[in-house]
């Protein structure tokens, strides 16, 4: 079938598998491009594998530091009536390439907050690789069943305290308008901290340690986002913020009982501001990523995922390097975002943009094109106008 890009709101419901296929061949370009990570790690599991941050890690891994990986996602295939997800086509495209370049890549899609898919991960550590040296914590998902009293809990983008006003735009249909979002409830921060807090990671490592499948030296790391004050309210300070708050948490007390065993260390990395399908979502973000956009490409700055995870890898992980970090004990790996100069164009821009000029004072094409090329659309070399079989098997 010929498959076009349909945008709903924050979300393009079709999926390009050719299109994802080259997307992902792209970021393993990059990395080739950028030369071999040395002393990188050799075993790696990734929790969240199959898009954004995670994916990227994967890709970096696997390509820039010859790694076997085992990836846990929670992706829907195709059936008779629905095209299968962007992250399930990511996955069989890197699949592919990891296997043909010689190197181990498995796969396990199921729900990775329950106790079942852990343990199905830890059976096939045991049997494939022994012991891994470094998890890659990288869910990102609105919704959790927790695996011990079964409530469901459901995330949401609220400011706390007091309702916030600011300027958002549609992204769609390039509308620049005010919206006001209440605030939340102690019931919104709890549950949004259940799904988006660091309690699972926590449960993944401690699953991992008592089965003896974690190698000496291993290090865990998960992803936060802080940005400028402009977004702090439905961000730093709003629900979204006590749940990477509640992350940090977790990374402090992760730290301590890995070394308390004898391995490595857990940290966060802090990222810049990309567009993904969860930041998407985000009142008030995208139009602060259409600005930062415009800015950092002018001085030319700007990175994407696979920019960021190869950064990240090469220069503070791996690579004869030493971590840096903050006074929060978080590496910051959006540095350059929050470079003086690139905030304060940002900032000299945000107040004047408007729908007529938003296309000269942002770079929301950009946005767009990144955007659709999370679902496969836009990639160079692909022929849109062809036929493609939508339904694609993960390979064993």
């Amino acid at each position: 079938m010929v498959i076009k890009p349909k945008v709903r709101g924050f979300i393009c419901v079709t999926a390009h598998p050719t299109g994802c296929a080259a997307h992902v061949q792209q970021q393993i370009d990059h990395v080739l491009a950028k030369g071999p990570i040395k002393n990188g790690p050799k075993k790696v599991l990734v929790i969240g594998s199959s898009t954004g941050f995670g994916l990227a890690s994967r890709i970096t891994a696997a390509f820039g530091a010859g790694a076997d990986t085992l990836g846990v996602f929670f992706e829907r295939p195709s059936d008779d009536g629905r095209l299968g997800t962007p992250g399930w086509y990511n996955t069989i495209a890197f699949t592919k390439a990891a296997r043909a370049a010689g190197r181990y890549a498995k796969n396990i899609n199921g729900d990775a907050y329950s106790d079942a898919i852990k343990q199905q991960a830890i059976d096939t550590i045991k049997a494939d690789l022994g012991q891994v040296d470094l998890v890659v914590y990288s869910l990102a998902s609105p919704r959790r069943q927790h695996p011990r009293t079964g409530v469901v809990h459901k995330s949401c983008l609220k400011p706390i305290g007091s309702a916030y006003t600011a300027k958002t735009v549609d992204t769609d249909k390039g509308v620049v308008s005010d919206i006001t979002l209440e605030p939340a409830t102690g019931a919104d921060v709890d549950d949004t901290v259940a799904v988006m807090g660091g309690e699972d990671w926590e449960m993944w490592i401690d699953a991992l340690l008592k089965a003896g499948v974690l190698a000496p030296g291993a290090t865990s790391v998960a992803f936060s986002y802080i940005g400028p004050e402009v977004t702090w309210p439905i961000y730093k300070n709003g629900t979204i913020g006590m749940a990477k708050i509640d992350l940090e948490r977790a990374a402090k007390k992760i730290d301590a009982t890995l070394k308390a065993h004898g391995y490595g260390r857990a940290f966060i990395s802090v990222n810049k501001a990309l567009v993904t399908q969860a930041s998407s979502a985000i009142p008030v973000v995208p139009l602060y990523i259409s600005i930062l956009y415009k800015v950092m490409k002018a001085k030319g700055l700007h990175e994407g995922c696979i920019e960021q995870m190869q950064r990240l890898f090469a220069t503070q992980m791996y690579n004869d390097s030493a971590l840096t970090f903050d006074d929060g004990g978080r590496v910051r790996v959006d540095n350059l975002e929050m470079r003086a100069d690139v905030q304060e164009e940002t900032a000299r821009i945000w107040p004047h943009v408007t729908t007529e000029n938003l296309d000269e004072l942002t770079d929301m094409a950009g946005y767009r094109s990144e955007f659709l090329r999370l679902f496969g659309f836009g990639l160079p070399g692909v022929n849109y106008e062809a036929a493609v079989e939508p339904h694609q098997t993960m390979p064993e």
